[in-house]
């Protein structure tokens, strides 16, 4: 077989879409006889026929409906390149709209999103914060902020971190508990964080081989996770925290890891953004500080 002249694949696809040499010469902003002669050049190097020409229109032929579903991958793949190579060069710009969770929005993404703003003076940023599911294309959000675990959804989404959750008390009720195995927390107070699925039943596991589940008895339903942190704080009861929140009040000592030997199940910070084509240099541009940060903390935690 010769050598396949592939420019003439983008000739071919506009014909097979519009039906007609005719509307495709007016797509292309070219001739009818241009489009003609590169689609029968088309179909001496493949040395097939492609189209079944009639009076009325034009209809591909079988080996002409594969290589169409091909070509409109192979013709949108290199748009997308070519897309994404001239935005190396383009200064991101205008409105960037971020979605993102109470807690993990205001301790990570706020002081990224400021950092953001100063690294791109033309782009400014709104961050909307809040533990309800906010629907991207609706609300026309460029990015949401996921934390914990992703439902089946029609959204694309990327893993940009991971985060441990530990079951924390103050140290005065810690001492009152002395509890040593999950099965003893069954009657100690839990602050509830309504912001979750299940608030009340957790999975531990120690080990390889040991798991427990338990149903735990709320004292309190709080529906935001700082209000959850700021209860536990002010010895309100147990609760379970992810790690980006209680890290530095574990070290200070405010509060007690209660089970250290046993672990409840990890988590996942994704990035989600409506199904699209190609993402603006503003989007593309904070993912990588999202990345950036995510991989510097994961260093300064080893």
């Amino acid at each position: 077989m010769e050598v396949v002249n592939l420019n003439r694949l983008a000739y071919f696809s506009a014909v097979v879409d519009t039906g007609s040499f005719t509307r495709a010469a007016e797509r292309l902003g070219i001739t009818k006889t241009v489009v003609s002669q590169q689609v029968s050049k088309l179909e001496e190097e493949l040395k097939t026929t492609l189209l079944m020409r009639t009076t009325r229109r034009v209809e591909p032929t079988e080996s002409g409906r594969l290589l169409h579903a091909r070509s409109v991958i192979i013709l949108r793949e290199a748009e997308d390149a070519v897309a994404e190579v001239a935005s190396f060069n383009v200064e991101p710009s205008g409105v960037l709209r971020v979605a993102a969770p109470n807690d993990y929005g205001a301790s990570k993404i706020a002081p990224l999103a400021a950092a953001f703003s100063q690294r791109y003076p033309a782009c400014q940023v709104d961050l909307i914060l809040s533990d309800a599911r906010i629907d991207p294309v609706s609300n026309q959000i460029d990015l949401s902020i996921r934390v914990g675990w992703l439902d089946d959804s029609s959204l694309q989404a990327r893993r940009i971190a991971a985060f441990r959750q530990f079951l924390v008390a103050t140290p005065k009720l810690a001492d009152a508990l002395s509890v040593s195995d999950p099965e003893e927390l069954s009657h100690a107070p839990f602050l509830a964080n309504n912001a979750l699925k299940d608030p009340l039943t957790w999975h531990f596991v120690r080990g390889d081989f040991e798991r427990c589940t338990i149903h735990l008895r709320q004292t309190m339903s709080i529906n935001t996770t700082p209000a959850v942190l700021a209860a536990t704080l002010a010895d309100g009861g147990l609760s379970v925290l992810p790690d980006y929140l209680v890290t530095d009040a574990l070290r200070a000592g405010r509060l007690i890891n209660i089970l250290p030997d046993w672990s409840l199940p990890a988590g996942g910070i994704y990035v989600v953004y409506p199904t699209a084509r190609f993402r603006p240099p503003k989007v593309t541009a904070f993912v990588d500080i999202l990345v950036r940060d995510a991989k510097l903390t994961d260093l300064k935690t080893m």
